[in-house]
């Protein structure tokens, strides 16, 4: 079952994955470092920030920051859901129906993508700016089997890094990982290679979300613990605006080594603000 399952991860990440391998975003080759980061002031977006703005440091280090945009890149959404058995009936539905909101909230210029998981992985839809096809296949999608939460997460993320766009992973589960072939640490070390920002979705239960929780916090995203599904398409469409209200902040490292973990702090200036970024990033091969 175990060699069954490897194989399936390896079909989908070959097939959303190669060019992912072109663009590392944080290696020793790559001369600029994007970092998506939310500024708000008691709970409100600060807009018409400029590159002047901010401070940032890497590893210790104050960086020039050259290019700071806000709301004018494409977006690129990763929709990873859980399709377990215990995602059926009127869970099914509702998951539907949210995932169905968030890309009739798209731009004509945003692409989207499905990855469907229980033990298996499935590639619903590649990264595509046929929203139709992407519908489609969720509504095609079916509720069966175990939950992989750790390789659908990795394989939502291969296809973010699969285009040069600013990629969001929407990664849904309604449990905790129970057939993984993956190990967690090693997605986790991937997540803090890659140029995506994941949030998280999860019913609220006994069995912490921990996995969904570490994902979040090293790329920069949120986690939502939700009660019931039928929060969900509120939940996923207050993703979506959120992450339309973030700055793209972009500089290129100087005075740091190439190589190996890189602290990442970023400021505002002269402002109280509360600035939400990930806390650094994995460099060089």
């Amino acid at each position: 079952m175990r060699r069954v399952l490897a194989l399936a991860v390896a079909l989908v990440l070959l097939e959303c994955g190669g060019a992912a391998q072109q663009r590392a975003p944080f290696t020793s080759k790559v001369e600029a470092v994007r970092v998506d980061v939310l500024v708000t002031d008691n709970g409100q977006v600060l807009r018409g920030l400029g590159p002047a703005d901010f401070e940032l440091f890497d590893n210790g280090v104050p960086q020039r920051v050259d290019l700071v945009s806000f709301d004018q890149i494409p977006l690129n959404v990763i929709l990873a859901l859980d399709m377990s058995d215990s995602v059926a009936g009127d869970r099914l539905e509702q998951l539907r129906g949210a995932g169905a909101g968030l890309l009739q909230a798209l731009k004509p210029d945003d692409q989207a993508a499905l990855i469907a998981f229980s033990h298996v992985v499935q590639l619903g839809s590649k990264l595509t700016p046929d929203l139709a096809a992407v519908r489609d296949a969720l509504a095609a999608a079916r509720g069966s089997g175990m939950t992989a939460l750790v390789d659908g997460t990795y394989a939502g993320i291969m296809v973010g890094e699969s285009d040069a766009g600013r990629g969001l992973l929407i990664v849904f589960s309604d449990g905790v990982d129970t057939s993984s072939w993956l190990r967690a640490d090693l997605v986790l070390d991937a997540a803090r290679r890659a140029d995506v920002v994941v949030y998280g979705v999860s019913l609220v239960s006994p069995s912490k979300p921990e996995f969904l929780r570490d994902v979040t916090t090293i790329t920069g995203g949120r986690l939502f613990e939700i009660e019931k599904t039928a929060n969900l398409r509120a939940t996923f469409l207050g993703i979506l605006a959120e992450f339309r209200q973030r700055y793209l902040v972009s500089y290129t490292p100087d005075g740091v080594a190439q190589q190996g973990w890189h602290k990442l702090d970023v400021r505002v200036k002269n402002r109280r603000a509360t600035v939400k970024a990930r806390p650094g990033y994995l460099a060089g091969r």
